[in-house]
């Protein structure tokens, strides 16, 4: 008899757009490049990242109403006993408590592992403990970070595993060496817009008062949304037209990284911060505030980075100038970039997700 090939289901909100999702793309080729069988099922017509495996793309049929949406569930719910998947991974956004029950107790058709990603735990479970546990009881949690496994055992009663994103090591280091415009010294950062859990008006208002723009240090933002325009008006205000550049979405924001003096992140909460960990395996250091969760993790004070007490202002303002102005302990930093980061690569990570899963089968 031959033996059965695993397969795996990976669920998501998209193959595109943020961490989670490239979280999930990652690990389809990751699995693939194992021999195991992957599906990825997503609900958004989204598809921007590398991937391996099948794609059963839902976000291609309209579900506006609550028929369509029941239709569509329905039809999720067949796909799963038509494969009958060894393991599933939940990546979603889940927010919508009726949806959340449907999918845990009627779609799937076995033992989930559910994954957790941002310091908003409602994001990705009910505020309240008991629906929490009655909704999930008989599946799993990993979280990205240990204080995010912390957290949801403190609320929720909920034991978790914690396994941290994976990176494409190689060829986030390949594409860091990519040409590009080398006429000004830069610091660096980097995220969405599409909400202000980045806080970039934090980081033009404490760079506008640090000593880097009358070095002619500028400062370049890379990302795009809703709150562009916003941010622009804030850095005309600040007679910063010159020093801040918007950059705007960059497929590859690599090479912008690794020729940066350093990254700054200003995030008012994380789950795990790929920013910083990207910034790092390009041999960038980088300033971060200490915020909930991930960046105590990955940052090591003064040895590979700075960290600075969360949404102290005046301290960002001084982990600025200092990075900037002791060339020695940028140096160190820098030569410590990437060696901390390595713990990341999706070889090491990959690894740790097939001995999980060996646990569970």
């Amino acid at each position: 008899m031959i033996p059965k090939k695993t397969t795996i289901a990976l669920v998501g909100d998209s193959l595109g757009g943020g961490g989670a999702e490239r979280v999930h793309a990652v690990l389809s080729c990751f699995f693939e490049s194992k021999g195991i069988e992957v599906h990825n099922i997503i609900f958004v017509d989204d598809i921007v990242y590398d991937y391996k495996g099948v794609v059963l793309n839902l976000g291609k049929k309209k579900a506006a109403t609550t028929f369509k949406k029941l239709q569509r569930l329905q039809e999720l719910r067949s796909y799963f006993k038509e494969h009958y998947f060894d393991f599933v991974l939940d990546f979603r956004y889940r927010v919508n408590t009726i949806n959340e029950f449907l999918m845990a107790h009627y779609v799937y058709q076995a033992s989930v592992i559910y994954t957790i990603h941002s310091g908003i735990l409602h994001n990705y479970i009910s505020k309240k403990p008991w629906i929490a546990r009655f909704i999930y009881g008989k599946h799993n949690f990993v979280t990205v970070s240990k204080a995010l496994e912390k957290a949801l055992f403190q609320h929720y009663k909920i034991k978790a595993q914690t396994i941290y994103n994976p990176f494409e090591v190689e060829k986030i280091q390949e594409l860091a060496l990519a040409s590009m415009p080398m006429d000004d010294t830069y610091i660096i950062a980097v995220g969405r817009m599409n909400e202000k859990v980045k806080q970039f008006d934090v980081l033009i208002e404490a760079y506008s008062k640090t000593v880097l723009p009358q070095n002619g240090i500028k400062l370049k933002i890379i990302g795009s949304g809703i709150y562009l325009e916003d941010l622009k008006r804030l850095v005309a205000e600040k007679n910063l037209g010159d020093l801040v550049e918007f950059v705007g979405y960059q497929k590859n924001p690599f090479c912008y990284q690794k020729n940066a003096l350093f990254t700054v992140v200003t995030s008012e909460y994380e789950g795990l911060s790929n920013v910083i960990i990207e910034s790092l395996l390009v041999g960038t250091p980088a300033i971060s505030y200490d915020c909930f969760a991930g960046p105590s993790e990955i940052i090591t004070d003064r040895f590979n980075g700075l960290l600075v007490e969360n949404q102290n202002k005046q301290k960002l303002i001084e982990a600025i100038d200092l990075l900037f102005t002791d060339a020695e302990l940028r140096a160190f930093c820098k030569a410590n970039s990437v060696p901390s980061a390595l713990r990341f690569s999706v070889e090491k990570i990959g690894n740790e997700w097939l001995d999980y899963l060996n646990t569970k089968s």
